[in-house]
């Protein structure tokens, strides 16, 4: 059994992160979770936001605002000006309704109807397992991340976005359904809508690999990230005269 608030204030101690890393949890019927706020017309990367600023979420096909994330999610059906490409491409997110219609139709989304309820907030304060921890940071902060998913396998990591729905389908249904770890630049939407920064990104990884990538960061907590951000080998090339 994993300790949530163990591994979420290892994850910020480690990587300095300044806020939470969020628990994301689909719920295949209604049901009510104490401390948690129905909010009225809230986009998923919002709500996403405010996990991550310690609020507690829940999005149902009632009061999700943004018709892309319900159609990902599996809430919704899209209006015909999204499922076309026309609603992207006047919002002059692609160059044409075909350029949008190709994206969209290579987008994971969860079967339609199949869950009724999204629950998002700090990992700290779960009072379910997750399915999804999804992370907003510094992109320093996703390296150190996504290394620890690999340290005891090695190899090479693939991520796989469209940037667009970066919080939604990126970094939160891909790594359900696919059960691996995921990594997005972030998109037109999350970026315009929440306050997620420039210099930050968005990184999600399935429930079951988040004993490792704790143990991992701890490992990588010994030598490789103070070393790297001490800048040592930077440091001496200051210091040279040539």
């Amino acid at each position: 059994m994993i300790d949530y608030k163990a591994a979420a204030r290892t994850m910020k101690d480690i990587l300095g992160l300044k806020s939470e890393p969020v628990a994301v949890k689909f719920f295949e019927r209604m049901v009510s979770l104490d401390g948690f706020v129905v909010p009225s017309d809230r986009r998923y990367c919002q709500v996403l936001m405010g996990a991550r600023h310690g609020k507690k979420f829940l999005l149902t096909a009632d009061n999700i605002a943004c018709p892309a994330a319900a159609w990902a999610l599996g809430l919704k059906e899209p209006p015909p000006t999204l499922s076309s490409g026309e609603m992207p491409a006047k919002m002059g997110i692609f160059g044409s309704p075909e350029a949008a219609r190709n994206t969209l139709n290579s987008m994971s989304r969860l079967p339609m109807g199949e869950y009724k309820m999204v629950a998002c907030c700090p990992l700290s304060e779960a009072p379910f397992e997750p399915d999804v921890i999804v992370i907003e940071s510094d992109v320093e902060h996703l390296m150190w991340v996504a290394l620890a998913y690999a340290f005891d396998t090695g190899g090479r990591l693939e991520f796989d976005t469209a940037i667009l729905q970066a919080t939604c389908v990126d970094a939160t249904i891909s790594p359900f359904l696919r059960q691996k770890l995921n990594a997005s630049l972030g998109c037109y939407g999350c970026r315009e809508a929440t306050d997620l920064s420039e210099s930050e990104c968005v990184l999600g990884f399935p429930f079951k690999d988040l004993g490792k990538i704790v143990t991992s960061l701890e490992r990588l907590n010994e030598k490789a990230i103070p070393r790297v951000r001490g800048k040592t080998i930077y440091k001496a090339l200051l210091s040279r005269k040539d």
